[in-house]
């Protein structure tokens, strides 16, 4: 199981070296930016999804020009590994316009990155109602258009349908890894954990599925375990800091659950049945819950942070915030006061790319693991 997870690692933690072996071979990449995407439809034209999400040790220089320094680093991180030719070899990028600054991204990419065409999808907020699930039939269909384009031939529904039947089978055994994980606390750190989702965002979906099916055959043999330190869910857009998710290590905190957006997000909903593929994902979109980024009028996400906290046994959440991020800054009060409502301790921090060497974090966590 090890070697396995080495495997993730390596590849969470070198992604561009992922992508170029990948194109080395001859496959065709598109870009696909945080933090949603309709993947299926990629992959189904014969692309690999290539999950552009910023990173870490890269310094701002030349998306200064585009951005103001209060804009989520993120962000900013994945302009500038545009502009200085880190993502060459990409024959485009997906950007979703589920926020402003998201939309702005969009915009400066059409500006400043020249050799890498954009294509934008918008993500509709009123994503339950009729006319919103049409408008984003409408939104992949543009997308599967543009991909047809790079492409040169035509992209069928069966190819669509077959390919959301792939995704569909490894994001059962994504949530399936997320269960025994949580059962095998001493067998899969923090660290362990993070790599396997991340480095499916860098990978054909079948050549990720072969590991997944592999990691959790073996974790199904291995007896149950007890975990001498704290539980605890997480939940955000982003955590996978090496900095704090060893901090957390440091402190017995063991993540036996999540709602984070690159991490459980990606696999808690299936795309649901039918002949549509367009429509299929727009229904899916309409499905997802516990997402900021995702209009949700009934405050649904501590409930359901309580609810996952209490299936697993953890006693404690852990919310990290993008900085600057005003959906995550919005949800944060409201989720924080539900999960504390139903007997869980919670601790709020702000991560970003640019500072990954927090004190501050380290202490607060430190500080939530005493209090557990």
């Amino acid at each position: 199981m090890k070697s396995y997870i080495e495997e993730c690692k390596s590849i969470a933690l070198n992604p561009l070296s992922k992508l170029k072996s990948y194109l080395e071979q001859g496959v065709k990449a598109i870009g696909m930016v945080a933090f949603f995407g309709p993947n299926e439809i990629v992959e189904a034209a014969g692309f690999l999804p290539f999950g552009v999400w910023g990173g870490y040790g890269i310094e701002l220089d030349l998306s200064k020009q585009y951005f103001p320094a209060f804009c989520p680093s993120v962000i900013s991180i994945i302009l500038e590994q545009g502009l200085n030719g880190s993502l060459n070899g990409l024959e485009a990028v997906i950007i979703p316009g589920q926020t402003d600054t998201m939309q702005c991204l969009g915009q400066n990419w059409k500006s400043g990155v020249k050799n890498i065409p954009f294509i934008s999808i918008v993500y509709p907020q009123n994503r339950k109602l009729e006319c919103g699930i049409e408008f984003l039939e409408s939104e992949c269909v543009h997308v599967k258009e543009e991909l047809e384009k790079i492409k040169g031939s035509k992209i069928t529904d069966e190819e669509i349908n077959k390919t959301i039947e792939l995704y569909n089978e490894h994001r059962a055994e994504m949530r399936k890894f997320s269960e025994l994980a949580a059962k095998h606390p001493n067998s899969i750190n923090n660290l362990e954990r993070n790599y396997v989702y991340k480095s499916a965002l860098y990978m054909k979906k079948e050549d990720h599925l072969k590991i997944i099916k592999k990691i959790n055959e073996e974790l199904e043999k291995m007896p149950e375990e007890k975990y001498s330190g704290h539980k605890i869910i997480t939940t955000g857009l982003l955590l996978d800091d090496e900095n704090i998710l060893n901090s957390l290590e440091e402190n017995n905190l063991r993540i036996v659950g999540d709602y984070v957006a690159q991490e459980s997000i990606q696999y808690n909903t299936d795309v649901p049945d039918g002949k549509n593929p367009f429509r299929r994902l727009a229904e899916q979109w309409a499905n997802v819950e516990g997402f900021s980024l995702a209009y949700d009028p009934d405050l649904k996400r501590g409930k359901l942070i309580s609810k996952l906290a209490k299936e697993r046994g953890a006693e404690g959440i852990v919310y990290a915030t993008v900085k600057f991020s005003d959906y995550e800054e919005y949800d944060m009060p409201i989720c924080v006061k539900t999960v504390r409502e139903n007997g869980l301790q919670a601790v709020v921090f702000e991560t970003d790319q640019q500072d990954n060497n927090s004190e501050q974090i380290k202490t607060r966590i430190q500080t939530f693991a005493e209090i557990l």
